[in-house]
């Protein structure tokens, strides 16, 4: 009987609470028609990811800190099966036994969606914090989608990098410039049919205008597997380590 009475009783709580807030609502006096309003509101967000992580083999015998290389797939290896992620770029060429002196951080994006510049930023902070980083030497580079994703992510972190690598990407032209001084290594094929070499052409021409020396790579016969010549060059990797924050 008491337990009713309880219950009973922050019903009529609950009650009186609702209609104090719509009385609140119906008598607060508010400006009618239409005005410019802000939001500001920190929103929190479960970030779930899969992802392959090569340590170089003398990881544990050195008391330094290593270069990180992310690397961003493309669209075609979406899914939960992180060997699809294996099918192209360094992911592929550690599996073939390639050694690097990198960490290298290859995550997978789910199926249906776009890589979440967010979600990568989280990632990065996560093996950061995990592993022994050098922070002054934190490279992106990605393929297509991953391309593009590494474009964004340089243009919502510059700060963050010391280099990037987008190949067959694109982007904003006319908000590019937000990445700054920030080293720029870019490639494309000529007869790109999927991602047009104008992507990345008008990206660079935008970088140059505001005193970015990107550098551009074209490949006059190749399609838009321009990934294959790409990461298959020491060059881009030894070019990579000179770069420095």
């Amino acid at each position: 009987m008491k337990k009713g009475i309880l219950l009973g009783g922050l019903g009529f709580a609950a009650i009186l609470f609702l209609a104090g807030c719509a009385s609140s609502k119906q008598t607060q006096e508010v400006v009618v028609g239409q005005q410019a309003k802000t939001l500001s509101k920190e929103v929190k967000k479960l970030v779930n990811i899969d992802y392959l992580l090569y340590l170089p083999k003398n990881y544990n015998s050195s008391q330094e800190n290593f270069p990180l290389m992310l690397f961003m797939h493309g669209a075609g290896e979406r899914g939960h099966d992180l060997n699809l992620v294996k099918k192209h770029g360094p992911p592929k060429l550690i599996d073939q036994g390639k050694d690097f002196p990198f960490i290298v951080v290859s995550p997978q994006c789910p199926e249906n969606v776009w890589w979440s510049t967010d979600d990568l930023s989280a990632l990065l902070d996560e093996i950061v914090q995990k592993y022994k980083v050098d922070e002054k030497k934190i490279y992106v580079t990605g393929l297509s989608m991953g391309g593009y994703a590494t474009w964004a992510l340089a243009e919502k972190y510059p700060e963050r990098f010391a280099a990037i690598a987008p190949v067959c990407g694109g982007g904003n032209p006319l908000t590019i410039c937000k990445i700054g001084k920030l080293p720029v290594w870019a490639f494309h094929g000529a007869k790109d049919p999927v991602v047009a070499l104008k992507e990345s052409q008008q990206l660079v021409d935008a970088l140059k205008k505001c005193g970015n020396d990107a550098k551009f790579t074209i490949y006059p016969e190749a399609w838009h597997d321009a990934w294959t010549e790409t990461y298959n060059n020491q060059e881009l990797y030894d070019w990579l380590l000179k770069q420095k924050k």
